[in-house]
């Protein structure tokens, strides 16, 4: 009977008190075998996730490598990276931006915070550019501007549209001006790629910020976003400050965006490889 059952002995330590520690120690979670979601604080199984890596409870899609996007996006062994060798300069020589250059290849894998190339998105043929947040925030400095600029030149030459994943923390700060000078540079080739009425599509990922959005992330023919995704110029407290008035809770959120008419289409991430290849057929004649 319940009555003779013997009580559970609950054990209280201290956490300050050496022996307490040694006796009972804490236990060891494996690193991220749990994640926290950024909007609705569910704390999350990892492998639940699964490789789109999207939140179960709100659906938040959460960041991405440039390798994982590659990966999910492109059609197997269709892809072929253009200006790989192409190296970041240091022409202010900043205090820490070599070692913090380091740190973020060897971090990523990735020589700049922008992949390129030639793919196929569901046997459809497009240039191909996906930022990756984890290089530096994808801040925009001279070699990524001079990467997206050439994807447009060779994608003018060739015919071929655009598709760009877009995250960035906006202009890289140490090399000055000189990033801010690119967001000219990509919209002079943007432009002339548009004259050739050639297709470009961009996909606004969290975050999207600074530069990049105030100049080729927001000059897509056609402007998709992920959910939930951060998407702005300055950050929400300097714009409060500046203007001295509080905020909608949504605000610089792709759904507040697509309300007031930023956006064309807010896609879950599973379903943007159909959504891309479906505009792509629908805006260019080519064999499949």
């Amino acid at each position: 009977m319940a009555l003779f059952k013997k009580k559970k002995k609950y054990i209280r330590i201290n956490p300050y008190h050496k022996e307490d520690v040694k006796k009972h120690p804490t236990p060891d979670v494996p690193h991220e075998m749990f994640t926290k979601c950024p909007t609705c604080k569910q704390f999350i199984y990892a492998r639940d996730l699964g490789a789109v890596k999207i939140c179960p409870h709100c659906f938040y899609n959460f960041r991405l490598s440039a390798f994982e996007r590659l990966q999910l996006t492109v059609d197997e062994g269709e892809f072929i990276e253009w200006d790989a060798d192409m190296k970041i300069q240091d022409p202010l020589n900043f205090p820490g931006y070599k070692e913090k250059l380091a740190k973020a290849k060897a971090n990523t894998g990735l020589e700049e915070a922008v992949i390129t190339g030639i793919a196929k998105i569901l046997r459809y043929k497009t240039a191909l550019a996906i930022m990756d947040s984890n290089f530096i925030m994808a801040s925009m400095g001279t070699t990524l501007g001079e990467k997206i600029t050439h994807l447009f030149e060779k994608a003018t030459q060739l015919s071929l549209p655009v598709v760009i994943f877009t995250a960035s923390g906006g202009a890289r700060m140490q090399e000055g001006i000189l990033s801010l000078m690119q967001m000219a540079k990509i919209s002079a080739a943007v432009k002339r790629h548009s004259n050739k009425h050639l297709l470009y599509i961009t996909v606004l990922t969290d975050p999207t910020t600074g530069g990049v959005t105030a100049s080729f992330a927001m000059e897509g023919d056609i402007i998709l976003a992920e959910p939930q995704s951060i998407v702005g110029f300055a950050g929400r407290r300097v714009i409060e400050q500046t203007m001295k008035t509080k905020l909608p809770d949504n605000f610089q959120k792709s759904e507040f965006l697509k309300e007031h008419g930023f956006i064309d289409v807010i896609c879950s991430r599973g379903e943007l490889p159909e959504k891309i290849a479906t505009i792509l057929k629908i805006h260019q004649k080519q064999e499949r």
